[in-house]
């Protein structure tokens, strides 16, 4: 990726920070503190990380109040709240994102009934089905499959192969990246001695504003009421959202969760790396899953919770730390019988 330049001055007005040092260094690109050029940025986000700045050639580093010192020659210190907040706004600016042409590509196709926004950009080989409705400034990448009369607000982006079922609602600035599958059924079976007949999924599947959802994920339609994931919320890669479950607003899945069905979980949630979720519970506001933990029972608002099955964070590693202390009495016991057995 190609990207722009600034100087340190440049960058010190755009993160508002407070520049010491030389404003005239140029900055073309962004690197750890161990990588980095005299033409790089990088930071320092506490003072555990002063060795490494002392040891860093980065000719331009953010860093908080507490790394305020003679920056020395040649390099440039910007003092501010929150060092990587103001990354994050610096590579924005080096590295913008290329916008692809608006149009659509002559392999794509269209249904009849489906109407474009302004500046929509439709890649090749994709296909829309019946009484689509994209709206402005859409992004719709290769191969992607978009069903009969699904809404797509303003300025989403849908990424390669991705495949959104009939009837799915896809909000304003939701983006959908490589492979993931949106609205389509849920594992739904009456079992009998016949074996296993479908349940039908007559459900919707409805994104809301701000939510991203990674590759290869998949976010089930509901069998009769709607699967909803809220305004702002994340899912990582590979994360499964089954039907009927609702997910609060800017709640983080994490990779390789997976969340049965008619879960509710609420605003501000965060269940890390491969926690599993069973069906028909209740997760509070702002709730905590530490990674691999399983989840048998509703979770209460604010709690943090790991382990199989998943307790008060406190109460697991008090438990962990107990098994591990009688590890050597064990070792000791068998010793101690050791005669007997003789």
């Amino acid at each position: 990726m190609t990207a722009g330049h600034l100087t340190a001055q440049a960058v010190a007005d755009l993160v508002g920070g407070r520049l010491l040092g030389d404003g005239t260094v140029p900055v073309r690109a962004v690197a750890t503190l161990e990588r980095a050029g005299p033409e790089a940025l990088s930071l320092a986000i506490s003072a555990r990380y002063a060795d490494a700045l002392r040891d860093s050639r980065a000719g331009t580093v953010l860093v908080p109040q507490s790394l305020a010192e003679d920056p020395g020659p040649g390099r440039a210190r910007i003092i501010v709240a929150a060092p990587y907040r103001c990354l994050v706004r610096v590579v924005e600016q080096l590295f913008p994102q290329p916008a692809p042409a608006p149009g659509v590509d002559p392999t794509a196709r269209i249904g009849p009934g489906s109407s474009l926004g302004a500046e929509v950009s439709i890649g090749p080989f994709a296909l829309l089905g019946r009484d689509v409705r994209l709206g402005d400034r859409v992004r719709v990448a290769e191969g992607v499959s978009i069903g009969d009369g699904v809404s797509v607000g303003d300025d989403s982006v849908l990424g390669p192969r991705v495949v959104c079922y009939a009837g799915t609602r896809i909000g304003n600035r939701v983006v959908l990246k490589a492979g993931a599958v949106i609205g389509g059924d849920g594992f739904g079976y009456l079992s009998g001695a016949a074996g296993h007949a479908r349940i039908p999924h007559i459900g919707g599947c409805i994104l809301e504003d701000d939510v991203e959802v990674g590759s290869n994920s998949c976010v089930d339609r509901g069998s009769l009421d709607d699967t909803v994931v809220g305004r702002g919320t994340k899912l990582d890669n590979l994360v499964h959202v089954a039907h009927n479950v609702r997910i609060g607003e800017r709640c983080l899945l994490m990779a390789g969760v997976g969340v049965a069905g008619s879960t509710r979980v609420g605003n501000d949630v965060i269940l890390a790396g491969h926690v599993g979720v069973t069906d028909h519970l209740r997760i509070g506001d702002g709730a905590r899953v530490a990674a691999k933990s399983a989840v048998f029972g509703d979770v209460e608002a604010g709690a943090v919770i790991s382990g199989h099955p998943a307790r008060a964070n406190r109460q697991f590693l008090r438990a962990q730390a107990a098994l591990y202390r009688l590890t050597p009495l064990l070792t000791r016991l068998e010793r101690l019988a050791e005669p007997l057995d003789g």
